[in-house]
């Protein structure tokens, strides 16, 4: 490792624009995207605004580390799923539930009462054609201008990217699956 110094001068970027509700978005092959979006679940909690998780992929009696601790702190955290589709029986059903999830998502967008909404795994949906993009984008266009909306995902759209306000792309460097290490509580769920 090479040392550096420190800065001491940095440019200050001076913000012209209001302040504004944000899209923001997790994506890459990297570990990370969901830990993201639950951090600033965790960040907004804190400072008293309200937060709703709606989770694609996970099934509604989930009772992974993220659902106990926001349980704790009466977040509302949402599972819409019946898991990955590699183990889903029934795609045409695991379609159906991320189309009714979708809408109950909107419904919370659109209403303007939510501080940040986490569409956590949204981009699987998306990618698999169970939920239409279009609809997504417009919804996001359209959102009370103070709403904030996270999605999360590998393989976000061009569509979405463009739209976002901040995106960030979780690479995966190294991965202990990789080394034959299981999943392990606490730090996968």
């Amino acid at each position: 490792m090479e040392i550096e110094k420190p800065p001491v001068d940095r440019e200050r970027i001076i913000p012209t624009a209001e302040r504004r509700g944000l899209i923001l978005v997790h994506t890459g092959p990297g570990k990370g995207k969901s830990t993201a979006a639950f951090g600033l679940a965790l960040r907004a909690h804190g400072r008293g605004k309200t937060v709703k998780i709606y989770q694609f992929m996970k099934v509604p009696s989930a009772r992974f580390g993220e659902h106990r601790v926001f349980e704790q702190l009466g977040v509302p955290i949402v599972g819409l799923g019946d898991g990955f589709s590699w183990k889903s029986k029934d795609l045409d059903h695991s379609a159906e539930l991320a189309r009714h999830g979708w809408a109950q998502a909107e419904a919370t967008i659109r209403a303007g009462e939510t501080f940040l909404v986490v569409l956590d795994e949204i981009m699987y949906p998306l990618r698999y054609g169970w939920v239409a993009l279009e609809p997504v984008l417009q919804a996001l266009r359209e959102r009370p201008a103070h709403v904030h909306v996270v999605l999360t995902g590998r393989g976000a759209p061009q569509e979405l990217i463009d739209l976002a306000d901040t995106v960030t792309e979780m690479a995966m460097i190294k991965h202990h699956f990789k080394a034959g290490v299981p999943a392990q509580r606490g730090i996968e769920d």
